[in-house]
């Protein structure tokens, strides 16, 4: 074949090559995320850490230490559903019988012998630093608005730090700095402010293996004046489990024993 159809050949491919990438039609089902989607979505990874289906029952043990020495111990059931209901039944032999419900930002505590659910604040405690709000609300994502602050660098690892301001008055703390775990979004360390501003309780997040899958096991809460304490939450269990709708009725609990929960 002679020279001249092979350049006639070259150019042909040539041009084709050139059409392809003028005309190419851009892709438009993937849109860039806004950062304030980006940030939501990071904080609802966070929360499947630790509540990974819309209804769970997780077995839970508060843990009292003093000096690195076990004090006391209370044991619970909590059965958490994705929008903003929790109830929780206390199962150790001196709180035998006792109940509390939260409904969204109503809290009620149900006493086995009174016929009356009695009304609380999240931050009642259960034990040493751990509050009802501590061990009700494993939803940041369902409590809080949350915003980016700063990429940091903690215990040799790079994390995101997001500051969260509650949605409504309601809530157990009124801001929270919550550091994520940079390529995962697993749970850090989180610092918990009360509506006055003050510094409430540090809570330091330890993953572990739950049915095969890596969920935050242990939150280990501390305050700033009591440094010899600290208060374990471990999360022993978690269950897909779904209450009928009245269990987070508290005229029904008060009249209902829910023993078999």
């Amino acid at each position: 074949m002679s020279k001249w159809f092979h350049l006639k050949c070259l150019f042909a491919v040539m041009l084709l090559l050139v059409s392809q990438h003028l005309f190419a039609q851009p892709k438009t089902d993937t849109p860039s995320l806004s950062e304030e989607q980006i940030v939501s979505n990071m904080l609802r990874d966070a929360d499947r850490y630790r509540l990974k289906n819309h209804a769970a029952k997780i077995v839970s043990v508060i843990k009292l230490y003093t000096d690195g020495e076990l004090e006391k111990t209370r044991r619970f059931h909590v059965y958490a559903k994705l929008g903003k209901e929790s109830l929780v039944i206390f199962k150790s032999k001196s709180e035998e019988g006792q109940k509390m419900l939260m409904l969204k930002d109503n809290y009620w505590l149900i006493m086995p012998k009174s016929r009356h659910p009695i009304r609380i604040t999240p931050m009642q405690k259960l034990l040493g630093e751990a509050s009802v709000g501590d061990i009700a609300t494993l939803l940041w994502s369902t409590h809080y608005n949350a915003t980016f602050i700063a990429t940091q660098e903690m215990d040799n690892q790079m994390t995101n730090l997001l500051e969260l301001e509650a949605k409504t008055s309601g809530s157990s703390y009124q801001r929270i700095e919550l550091w994520l775990d940079q390529h995962t979004n697993f749970p850090i360390k989180a610092k918990m402010y009360l509506r006055s501003g003050k510094l409430a309780k540090v809570a330091k997040f330890i993953s572990g293996t739950i049915d095969n899958e890596t969920r935050v096991t242990e939150m280990q809460l501390t305050d700033q004046i009591q440094i010899s304490k600290m208060t374990v939450i471990e999360y022993q269990k978690i269950e897909h489990v779904e209450l009928e709708n009245k269990y987070y009725d508290p005229h029904f609990l008060s009249h209902n024993n829910a023993g078999e929960l």
